[in-house]
């Protein structure tokens, strides 16, 4: 592939839609921490703000999928007003969610306050802070950023964290206190820089960082113990000049190995200008066989291949997308989250839906409507793939709130990418758009 900043706009969007880097597009998203359970990726994310010249992040995000491709927003889990002691309207830095003992903890660091921690019996929260103050804040410098957490096989946890040193705590059993000192490492692993992802598999432990920066790879160490010695065994995701900063997440999967980071393709999409607006990335991962980790290539040199398929007949969140660049995602009125600024022209993708042998009769939505003339095209396949059906959104405009709206659906059989095409003559903010079922 060519030098990124080589591209046009128009390749640059067909590129990064074939290998669907970044993950998300409806938001600026960065420093990913995927956790498994109950056959669910759930991927915690900071959250660049839209305006963000420099780093402007106020809250923690979720998107959940069962497919690697297809996400599901869930919207704001946490933010810094869930944490009375930090006096801050920025700074909501790289965090990661563990679960134990019933509940889910994540570890939050409050830039220039240290590092807190929220619980919650849900992963989707609410999350709230047991403490009313810092887990551990090392007053005298800046380096409290990016915890990470380990629980070992007998059971001992540990946080992991820093920038530009490496410290660890031993967590006690509850999770929100630890025994001992805080430990720095002796030597910090060759080309460390932040964001370290510290994990155990077959009997040896892993820590994946942002690489040196500037631009940054994803470097990683091993070790025989979980306090080191550390020794860099290499890169993850060696630095290129296609991209300027990184941070790791790395989880088992269905089978396969996964590698999450982020980039700047999102952004790249309207301006080569530098802005701290990040967008997160995911690629297979592989390891040799004495351990070490196989390099991948740079976020838009891979393909993210989906797991299975997905069935549509369901609720269907519409904020649940493989590809949809240029809507937006917002809090609903009636709660949870829809789809917003919906403009002529602009389409919704997922990936690989299994509409059966029979095949869908019938699409239901339900949304509010702003102009009449609002149409959304039911295509399969590609943006301008057969035509399934056509749903007239604009006659809800007559009718208040969130209402349904219906049509016939014809020839999806099989599995097929399912595009919603919108069409409008307002053609800004043609309506917002809750959930759909088929039938």
């Amino acid at each position: 592939m060519r030098h990124i900043f080589s591209l046009s706009v128009a390749e640059l969007s067909a590129a990064t839609a074939l290998g669907q880097s970044p993950i998300i597009q409806t938001k600026y998203t960065a420093d990913p921490a995927p956790l498994v359970a109950n056959d669910t990726i759930y991927l915690y994310t900071t959250h660049d703000e839209d305006d963000a010249e420099g780093f402007k992040m106020k809250d923690w995000l979720l998107y959940t999928s069962t497919d690697m491709v297809n996400w599901t927003d869930h919207g704001a889990v946490a933010s810094l007003n869930d944490f009375a002691w930090a006096k801050h309207d920025n700074g909501a830095w790289a965090e990661q969610v563990v679960y134990r003992n019933g509940k889910y903890y994540m570890y939050c660091p409050i830039h220039g306050n240290g590092i807190g921690v929220l619980v919650a019996d849900s992963p989707y929260g609410p999350f709230k802070d047991p403490l009313g103050k810092p887990l551990v804040w090392q007053r005298e410098h800046w380096d409290d950023i990016d915890p990470t957490v380990m629980i070992d096989d007998d059971g001992q946890a540990y946080m992991y964290w820093g920038n530009p040193n490496v410290y660890y705590v031993k967590l006690n059993k509850d999770m929100i206190s630890y025994s001992g000192n805080i430990v720095k490492l002796d030597k910090r692993p060759e080309h460390y820089q932040e964001g370290p992802w510290v994990y155990k598999r077959q009997g040896q432990y892993y820590m994946a960082f942002a690489s040196t920066c500037c631009p940054e790879g994803i470097g990683y160490a091993m070790s025989d113990s979980p306090t080191g010695p550390w020794q860099t065994r290499g890169y993850i995701m060696r630095p290129t000049d296609k991209s300027r900063g990184n941070h790791p997440g790395i989880i088992d999967y269905k089978g396969s190995s996964y590698v999450f980071g982020l980039n700047y393709e999102l952004l790249h999409l309207e301006t080569m200008e530098h802005k701290e607006r990040r967008s997160v990335a995911v690629a297979k991962m592989h390891y040799n066989a004495d351990g070490t980790i196989e390099e991948v290539p740079h976020w838009l040199d891979t393909r993210l291949e989906q797991v299975g398929t997905f069935n549509p007949y369901r609720r269907v969140e519409a904020e649940t997308m493989a590809w949809g660049y240029g809507l937006k995602t917002k809090p609903c009125v009636t709660g949870g989250i829809v789809v917003t600024d919906i403009d002529d022209g602009e389409t919704l993708c997922l990936r690989s839906v299994d509409f059966g042998p029979k095949g869908a009769r019938k699409l239901t939505a339900t949304v509010m409507g702003k102009d009449q003339t609002a149409k959304v095209e039911i295509r399969l396949d590609s943006a301008e793939g057969p035509l399934a059906g056509t749903l007239n959104v604009g006659e809800a405009v007559a009718r208040p709130g969130f209402t349904r709206v219906s049509c016939k659906v014809k020839g999806a059989k099989g599995v097929h990418d399912l595009y919603f095409r919108f069409k409008g003559d307002k053609v800004k903010d043609l309506f917002d758009w809750d959930f759909w079922i088929l039938k």
